[in-house]
């Protein structure tokens, strides 16, 4: 199948932004380049980057001093459209982005935790690049009980978006727990890693504002080039 949505490119920049500064590569105090300069870097239009920036600003990550420049601010809660997605490259940082492999709705595999109320799921195949580079192999289990039939096209990058504005779904918490595990055998060979071969795997329970367990997912990281992070502050 095809990409799935594209987030809007000043979106998409924002949140590379951010994740830049979650994993450090952007300290607090940095005067980032001169827009002309970053907007070249990114190959954007300078009136895109300054509609990333103002997004920035507006989340308190970034303070615009008139004559003098964009310096980073580090915030503890970043509200982030990504901000569930704990995989990052190993250099740090990286946009993600999904390439959509299948949708089907089917009943749920007894393997999996928990959830729902629904003996069937929605069940959502994705591999997952950062900064282009195949990181993840993305197996989620959404509750049948939300929506009868999800429409392939109508699926964005953030699945959690496409779950509040779709479905009036808020994911609130996630909990992951790690294992290893063989890489299933539908991974396509741009994933990276063959089939059987072992690697590591999330295995996601995550919940709506209510504490109902909502989604389960497995996600199978090449940690050849990513890498699970997890931030206590």
């Amino acid at each position: 199948m095809s990409d799935t949505h594209a987030l809007p490119k000043y979106v998409q920049i924002s949140e590379l932004l951010i994740r830049d500064i979650q994993a450090g590569r952007l300290v607090d105090g940095e005067r980032l380049p001169p827009e002309r300069d970053m907007a070249a870097r990114l190959g954007i239009s300078v009136g895109t980057l300054r509609k990333s920036l103002d997004e920035l600003t507006g989340l308190g990550l970034l303070e615009r001093v008139q004559g003098s420049g964009n310096y980073v601010c580090t915030q503890e809660d970043t509200q982030s459209v990504y901000a569930f997605f704990r995989v990052e490259l190993i250099e740090g940082g990286g946009l993600p982005t999904a390439e959509l492999l299948s949708v089907d709705r089917l009943p749920k595999p007894e393997a999996l935790p928990g959830f729902g109320t629904s003996s069937d799921g929605h069940r959502i195949r994705r591999l997952r690049r950062l900064n282009g580079v195949p990181a993840v192999l993305e197996e989620i289990w959404l509750d049948g009980s939300y929506v009868n039939q999800i429409d392939a096209v109508a699926l964005r990058e953030s699945l959690y978006l496409y779950y509040r504005e779709s479905l009036g779904l808020w994911i609130t918490k996630a909990v992951d727990r790690l294992d290893l595990a063989g890489v299933p055998d539908w991974a396509p060979a741009s994933f990276g890693l063959s089939a059987g071969q072992s690697c590591m795997r999330a295995t996601r329970v995550s919940y709506g504002p209510e504490g109902e367990a909502a989604e389960a997912s497995w996600n199978w990281i090449n940690t050849d080039v990513a890498r699970y992070v997890a931030r206590i502050t």
